[in-house]
């Protein structure tokens, strides 16, 4: 997978004459920016909590079905009301993962796996930020979408509407002409991975859910288990078994990486030991201590589950020496991932553009970007509770120069980059305009309920110059090129099309961003100044 990446990144670089992007440290890196003319402040200028506000926003924009009373995005409306129909089942809600209309099942079930996470990890801050009410709401709406789905114990529906079809249309979700289509997994077309990441999501929003709602936290509890022994026992690729989703979310680390994921969170939910012992008996022959990963996405999970355990065997909730020593391995192979980003590494760490942002792919970057924060800011947390450093190859880590440059690739994200762009679309005073999104791009169903057909919104409103109608606010779009470089165009979908999955991890970043006193409570503040100077 790293030489993938690699090879990836190389080929970027050709295809825009460029030079290896330039590796920055000490006065040679403050040199480097000054001669970019840079003008953007890279401290103390954004509203963190305003962020988090907007990054929640984002998933009312990608509901599909009934839109509640409450519903803030006023631009929308109900949609998909029939799915699942023809199957004979209620497959009606959940959400769009990015600018079409197809309910693909494994980024939906790894965006609520992330939105969970950041509720465990900082519900203090998104509470005090006023927040936890619309976390909890974006997390609900995909679970009570799951809870449908999982129509029989060996049974979850995996996808609505196809890719295919829904590429040729550009039209409002509230028009949809398209197919809806819906494919299923069960015991004769298995698919570990969707399963096991949906255990996971369902796993740790029981977690979320504990203290608020212990009924609807048992229920997916209840889902949780039996979808990781459907996983477990009937064991294969779901893009085997539904294979028109393999041009759009096609499983490439296979399925191992999901089982391992979904026991850690089952064990994160229940305290069982059989989900400990599973994720050590199955540590090698599943690769958990044996790739080393520089990625964290909705297709590859090794870096969240050597996270996870690396955490289990801080915290001491091993039984025995045995459990540890491979507890122990997980940690180095996560200790790996944070090093390779940290640029850390002998020889094998992750690209960055010349501004410094992490460069892993051409398409769509800003998703391991955001996943990559979010790992940082939780790994300096634990390594900080129990006073531990980080060794790397190339030097030992604080817990601090974690957040430093978790908190530094955000503030890039938010404006501090060399093109002054908001990649949050709705903050700050720049941001991209043109979103590749059909419902953004064409004037609100809700101010003229005029049916727009499939070709129509590509012959009347994809081609326009002017800005989208609607403000697809917090969504994270795909980001700049490897030299910084974005053209803010909606037919540039590589660069402009946003996806929940972007948005989902950056939730507990901005929460923790959102709680600290800049000049006090910042524990990256005092170990690189040159993340926190203005130019």
């Amino acid at each position: 997978m790293e030489e993938e990446t690699t090879a990836t990144t190389t080929q970027c670089r050709r295809q825009v004459g460029a030079p290896k992007p330039l590796r920055f440290s000490g006065k040679c890196r403050l040199l480097i920016f000054f001669s970019f003319s840079v003008t953007w402040t890279l401290a103390g200028a954004f509203d963190y909590a305003d962020a988090l506000s907007k990054s929640l926003l984002y998933f009312e924009s990608q509901r599909s079905g009934r839109l509640p009373y409450n519903q803030r995005v006023t631009w929308r409306d109900h949609s998909g009301l029939t799915d699942g129909l023809e199957q004979g089942v209620d497959l009606v809600g959940g959400y769009y993962d990015a600018g079409d209309h197809v309910k693909f099942g494994l980024p939906m079930a790894f965006t609520v796996t992330m939105l969970s996470w950041s509720v465990i990890e900082y519900r203090r801050e998104i509470e005090a930020a006023g927040e936890l009410e619309h976390a909890l709401e974006a997390i609900k709406w995909g679970t009570d979408y799951f809870i449908k789905a999982h129509t029989s114990p060996n049974v979850l529906w995996a996808e609505v509407g196809d890719g295919d079809t829904d590429h040729y249309c550009w039209q409002r979700p509230e028009d949809m002409t398209t197919s809806r289509q819906a494919y299923k997994i069960d015991e004769s077309s298995p698919g570990s991975d969707l399963a096991g990441e949906t255990a996971a999501a369902m796993a740790a929003a029981s977690i979320v859910f504990r203290k608020t709602n212990r009924h609807y936290s048992h229920l997916l509890l209840h889902h949780a288990q039996q979808l990781f022994e459907f996983g477990e026992k009937f064991r294969g690729k779901y893009d085997g078994s539904v294979g028109i989703v393999k041009n759009y979310y096609a499983s490439v680390s296979g399925y191992k990486d999901e089982l391992l994921w979904g026991a850690l969170w089952l064990y994160e939910a229940t305290d069982n030991e059989q989900y400990l012992e599973y994720v050590v008996k199955k540590a090698h022959c599943f690769g958990g201590i044996g790739w080393a990963i520089s990625e964290f996405s909705w297709d590859v999970k090794y870096a969240g589950v050597q996270l996870i355990a690396s955490k289990v065997l801080m915290e001491g909730r091993h039984k025995n020496g045995d459990e540890a020593k491979i507890l122990k391995q997980y940690q180095s192979k996560a200790e790996y991932y944070l090093c390779t980003i940290l640029n850390k590494n002998n020889g094998s760490n992750v690209e960055r553009t010349p501004a410094g942002l992490l460069f892993v792919r051409q398409w769509n970057n800003m998703q391991y970007v955001s996943t990559a924060s979010f790992l940082l800011t939780v790994y300096s947390d634990y390594l900080r509770r129990s006073n531990h450093r980080l060794n790397c190859p190339g030097g030992t880590v604080e817990a601090g120069d974690l957040f430093a440059l978790a908190k530094q690739q955000t503030d890039y994200i938010l404006g501090a980059n060399p093109q002054n762009m908001s990649y949050l679309v709705g903050f700050g005073p720049k941001f991209p305009t043109r979103v590749h999104h059909r419902g953004a791009s064409i004037e609100s169903y809700r101010e003229n309920k005029a049916f727009i057909g499939c070709t129509q919104g590509y012959d009347n409103w994809y081609g326009r110059q002017d800005p989208n109608p609607n403000v697809l606010v917090g969504a994270v779009v795909g980001g700049p090129d490897c030299e910084d470089n974005f053209a803010d165009e909606r037919g540039n979908y590589m660069q402009t099309e946003a996806c929940t999955y972007n948005t989902a991890p950056l939730v507990g970043v901005f929460a923790k961003l959102s709680q600290l006193d800049d000049s006090e409570s910042d524990p990256g503040q005092t170990q690189d100044p040159l993340l926190h100077a203005s130019y």
